[in-house]
């Protein structure tokens, strides 16, 4: 199946999931992710959920981070030069939503990609080696190309791998897990 073909999937997937649909499949991935061995780093970056594109409710994700005292990043979006800004999500961070609905620091302390330790990745689908599809635009791909080395990748998914994504590029980076409702993939060799 072409990328542009799961991306339509996979959106009418998620439309049909209720709002209980994705607080439970949330919840279940937040848990599934207390599996993984990523607790001894200090900076998260993780991406705030388009409750209008059903997205994994990151809430479940940021109580984790904060209740183990982690240092939490979340991007703003340069639709101009086309990339992601990281700030310090702090106690005084205003969130305020875009034009395209995507929840953002209006202001902050700005991060250096190089500085991060962990990445949720959001994302469509994904397969079993790893390979994601996103929306479509590269902005987690480039902002992950500026990321160190051994960044760690982490995709949430409602939904399971897909067998095989047959459209490949050299620009896609690939993840190191992805946590479903059910269960834990590791793409690490």
């Amino acid at each position: 199946m072409k990328k542009t073909d799961l991306r339509k999937k996979y959106k009418n997937l998620r439309l049909k999931l209720s709002k209980e649909d994705i607080e439970h499949k949330s919840l279940d991935i937040a848990n599934n992710l207390l599996k993984l061995p990523i607790w001894e780093y200090d900076f998260y970056h993780l991406f705030l959920s388009i409750s209008e594109q059903k997205e994994v409710d990151t809430e479940f994700v940021l109580h984790i981070l904060q209740g183990k005292d982690k240092n939490v990043v979340v991007p703003k979006t340069d639709i101009e030069n086309h990339k992601l800004i990281n700030f310090l999500l702090t106690d005084s961070t205003a969130i305020k939503k875009n034009r395209w609905n995507i929840p953002e620091p209006v202001e902050g302390i700005e991060i250096p990609s190089d500085k991060i330790d962990v990445v949720f990745v959001p994302l469509l689908a994904f397969d079993k080696t790893g390979h994601r599809i996103g929306y479509g635009k590269g902005f987690y791909d480039q902002f992950l190309a500026g990321c160190k080395p051994n960044v760690i990748k982490i995709g949430l998914s409602f939904f399971e791998a897909e067998e095989k994504i047959k459209e490949k590029f050299d620009s896609d980076v690939i993840l190191d897990y992805c946590i479903s409702p059910s269960r834990v993939y590791s793409f690490k060799n």
